[in-house]
């Protein structure tokens, strides 16, 4: 009976100890950054300006797994309508190896662009991939060649991709760094944005198939899950055996959004999931650091100068911001002591119309440049008088040049008059002169 009391008290302190490890537990971000990081390959960045708060290994090339799939949904969307029906391949059906995640998508099963999204962003079906890559491409070789060039133009350095989906290949890789100016990218377009934060995805009953349901497999959107993080806003995982756990992870706060991608996650010591743990810890570190806010607002007096052929009642002109500034800053940055330079126009004068750009005042804050123009604050009128006096400065040098030709004449015809009389007298004198 004694042993017994014992193994339940101990039964009770092991569930006690089970909620503490695994509940939902706190990520306090640490002022410098120097909680561990259990991923390979990872990095924090702020999505309006890509600059990056926080990086491990980073540009090292790592196996990406389904994290791929971002890529390839952008291109689905600047490629295909939502509406599009695409017809499964048995090719496509068939390419994946035994071990991936699939939503069971027959061969000739007709879903809608839309449809297979969700089930490749939300349920990570990779037959969809193969699908979209021989819709738009022909093949997956082809559409590989596709998502590289995409890759390049969005300004990937280090990434090389030869399949739509994150299956395993030793020549497809990238970096936490690729990844995330992937992200950022994507993250621009609204579909992509709805789709990846969503936290289940349904498709209505084909010929082929009956109706699914799939939860997305990002723990963060999932309010039952111990890692569910209430900022979250999306976006892919991922995982190989030889990739490991990998994440990308989106997440907004205030006016904040924020990137983390997690490649090569290994799990805690107390057994936690690393991809989790890394991506809350830096999103925490990051809305502690910094924050959006106003640098400088609409209509602030700038700079203030005198336009010389300006009335005297508009000449004294004001240069205000022509809209307010909003930027990323360290959370503790004092505002008051922003460095800035201003840039005016050359040689400005009347006419001035009012909110007419004369040049622009840029802040550099945190190694980002920010920078807006700088507006007439009120019309300048030209000077009457300077009009005026260069009228009268120019009748008066039309007078001069008509005097002096009037001049110049009277002077000619008088030297003709004495030549003529000089010629007479000359020749009277020689007639007398003949006599």
């Amino acid at each position: 009976m004694k042993i017994k009391k014992q193994l339940i008290i101990i039964s009770i302190m092991i569930f006690i100890i089970n909620i503490f490890i695994y509940s939902k537990p706190s990520y306090a971000a640490k002022e410098n950054a120097d909680f561990p990081i259990y991923s390979e390959g990872a990095v924090l960045m702020e999505s309006s300006t890509g600059k990056v708060l926080y990086g491990k290994n980073e540009n090292g090339k790592l196996y990406p797994a389904s994290t791929t799939k971002v890529l390839t949904a952008i291109i689905v969307l600047e490629n295909l309508q939502l509406t599009d029906k695409l017809t499964a391949s048995k090719e496509a059906v068939m390419a994946i190896p035994a071990g991936y995640s699939n939503a069971a998508i027959q061969p000739e099963e007709v879903l809608t662009c839309q449809e297979l999204l969700d089930l490749f962003l939300i349920h990570s079906a990779n037959e969809a991939g193969f699908i979209f890559a021989e819709h738009i491409s022909g093949s997956v070789e082809k559409f590989a060649e596709l998502m590289n060039q995409k890759a390049a133009q969005i300004g990937c350095k280090n990434t090389h991709f030869t399949n739509p989906s994150g299956i395993h290949d030793p020549e497809h890789y990238t970096t936490a760094y690729d990844l995330a100016l992937i992200t950022r990218y994507c993250m621009k377009n609204e579909t992509f944005r709805n789709i990846v934060s969503r936290t289940s995805c349904t498709v209505e009953p084909t010929e082929k198939f009956e109706k699914r349901y799939f939860r997305n497999t990002n723990d963060l959107l999932i309010e039952s899950s111990q890692y569910y993080y209430k900022y979250a806003i999306g976006v892919k995982t991922g995982f190989t055996t030889p990739a490991k756990n990998c994440l990308i992870a989106a997440s907004k706060k205030d006016e904040m959004e924020l990137i983390v991608v997690a490649l090569g996650a290994e799990a805690t010591e107390d057994g936690r999931s690393g991809r989790y743990v890394d991506s809350i810890n830096l999103f925490e570190y990051g809305f502690s650091n910094y924050k959006i806010q106003q640098i400088a607002e609409k209509d602030t007096v700038i700079h203030e100068m005198t336009v010389e052929n300006g009335t005297k009642d508009t000449k004294n002109l004001q240069l205000v911001l022509k809209n307010s500034l909003t930027g990323l800053t360290p959370a503790d940055l004092n505002l008051n002591n922003l460095k800035y330079t201003v840039d005016l126009k050359e040689n400005i004068s009347a006419p001035i119309a009012e909110n007419d750009v004369l040049g622009k005042i840029t802040y550099e804050i945190d190694d980002n440049t920010y920078s807006v123009d700088l507006v007439a604050s009120h019309s300048v009128e030209e000077s009457n008088l300077l009009l005026l006096i260069g009228q009268a400065l120019l009748a008066l040098f039309v007078l001069f040049i008509l005097t002096k030709l009037i001049f110049s004449k009277k002077k000619l015809k008088k030297n003709n008059k004495n030549k003529k009389s000089k010629k007479h007298n000359k020749k009277v004198d020689s007639i007398y002169k003949f006599n």
